[in-house]
């Protein structure tokens, strides 16, 4: 089942337990103490994406926090476990560290902060092979779970993130094509006929007439954390490793397959191209007809 906020909560509290010593009174993450530090970061000129991204980092730890919101010894280290749990790239969560490292030091508790980065090896991001893609496509076919089948074959046919994952709209899917939002700019990602026939069918026999298609059972957007965790119990059954089961490794088969196949095209046109030159030289090449 997905960790629920109160799951991820009493983590902290048994980690704190674990490795925290009774004096570690820590340091209070507040509201009012982030607006003070995002209001010295606009006055030292900080650009408005940035702040944006700093908000962003700061309010997910206040989220995360168990009730006192209080940052103690381990607690950036228990939360960057959990983040990578939840699927998060490497860059990003090293990204959200580093505000709340700032933050810390912001107000004088740099004893606090977590030094150490995730490295951004491809190690850390295994790939998923088209063979596993398939056979995570065929067990969930065998096992009747309808849901997953469909996340599975949209995030590795798409390209289309989880973050975007609400624009899987009935309206959307009838037009054939979900419009995303990446680096600021806008993209169409076209819906496979297959895939969109599919998805129609489970939102008419789910009920759903319009609005996202994928929902919990009480009707609220899936989360992050959810979906990675419905595709890793897949792979658990499947096969296949589950380091592996989660949008972004989809995402990636998606994006090499395409690779592939691009470049399979335009070896066929390079080739197309040097028999067109060769059979013009062979016509009217300098040196075959000089003596003409």
């Amino acid at each position: 089942m997905p960790q629920t906020r109160q799951h991820i909560q009493r983590g902290y509290s048994q980690q704190r337990q674990r490795h925290s010593p009774a004096s570690d009174v820590g340091v209070r993450l507040s509201r009012e103490g982030i607006e003070r530090f995002m209001a010295t970061c606009q006055r030292e000129g900080r650009v408005e994406g940035t702040l944006k991204w700093y908000r962003r980092g700061l309010n997910r730890l206040y989220e995360d926090l168990p009730e006192d919101k209080t940052i103690r010894h381990g607690t950036l280290e228990y939360w960057r476990e959990q983040l990578v749990k939840e699927g998060y790239a490497p860059s990003t969560i090293n990204s959200y560290l580093s505000v709340n490292n700032a933050y810390l030091d912001f107000v004088g508790h740099r004893e606090y902060q977590l030094a150490n980065q995730l490295k951004l090896a491809t190690e850390l991001q295994p790939e998923l092979t088209r063979t596993e893609y398939l056979r995570l496509l065929q067990t969930a076919r065998a096992l009747g779970r309808e849901k997953v089948y469909l996340l599975v074959k949209l995030f590795g046919t798409t390209g289309l993130t989880v973050q975007e994952l609400d624009k899987t709209t009935v309206e959307a899917v009838k037009n054939g094509k979900l419009t995303v939002t990446f680096s600021r700019n806008k993209q169409v990602l076209r819906i496979p006929e297959g895939l969109q026939k599919e998805l129609l069918d489970y939102a008419k026999r789910s009920g759903y007439l319009s609005g996202p298609i994928f929902l919990t059972k009480d009707g609220t957007p899936m989360s992050r954390t959810y979906v990675s965790t419905i595709i890793r119990q897949l792979c658990a059954v499947a096969k296949v490793p589950e380091e592996k089961g989660n949008p972004r490794c989809l995402k990636r088969l998606y994006q090499s397959t395409r690779a592939g196949i691009e470049e399979n095209i335009s070896l066929l046109v390079e080739q197309a191209h040097n028999r067109l030159l060769e059979q013009e030289q062979l016509e009217i090449g300098w040196e075959e007809h000089r003596d003409a």
